[in-house]
C-alpha cells in the first residue's frame, strides 16, 4: 500500500528551528519526485519546496528560501525539511506529497499526499 507519513511538527518560538520527515513506501521513493505544502488556517494550501527522485533538483517557494532545506535519503525512504529561523506565517499544516512528475508535485497536482502534521510558531 502506498503510504506518506509526516512527523515532527511542533511548537516552536520565533527564530527557532524544526525538522520535519515524511517516511514513505519504497515504491515511491525510488522513482517518484516530492515535496512539501503547508495550510495556513483560513488560506489555500500552499508550495512549499520540491526536490526530484535523485535530489539532483529542488525548487523553493520565494518565503522560505535560504531558510528551508529539503532534503531525502533513499537509503531510509524518508524525505524531510529542515526549517530554520521560524517565523509565525510559517505556522500552518505541512504536508509531504509524491509524484513521478516534479511539476506535478510543484503545482499540488500530485499522486500522492501525507495526512499533516501541525507546526506553530509562537511569538
Amino acid at each position: 500500500q502506498v503510504k506518506l507519513v509526516e512527523s515532527g511538527g511542533g511548537l516552536v518560538q520565533v527564530g527557532g528551528s524544526l525538522r520535519l520527515s515524511c517516511a514513505a513506501s519504497e515504491r515511491i521513493f525510488t522513482a517518484y519526485g516530492m515535496g512539501w505544502f503547508r495550510q495556513a488556517p483560513g488560506k489555500e494550501r500552499e508550495f512549499v519546496a520540491a526536490i526530484s527522485w535523485s535530489a539532483g533538483t529542488t525548487y523553493y517557494a520565494d518565503s522560505v528560501k535560504g531558510r528551508f532545506t529539503i532534503l531525502r535519503d533513499n537509503r531510509v525512504n524518508t524525505l524531510y525539511l529542515q526549517m530554520n529561523n521560524l517565523l509565525p506565517e510559517d505556522t500552518a499544516v505541512y504536508y509531504c506529497n509524491a509524484d513521478p512528475t516534479l511539476m506535478d508535485v510543484q503545482t499540488g497536482a500530485a499522486e500522492y499526499w501525507g495526512q499533516g502534521t501541525q507546526v506553530t510558531v509562537s511569538s
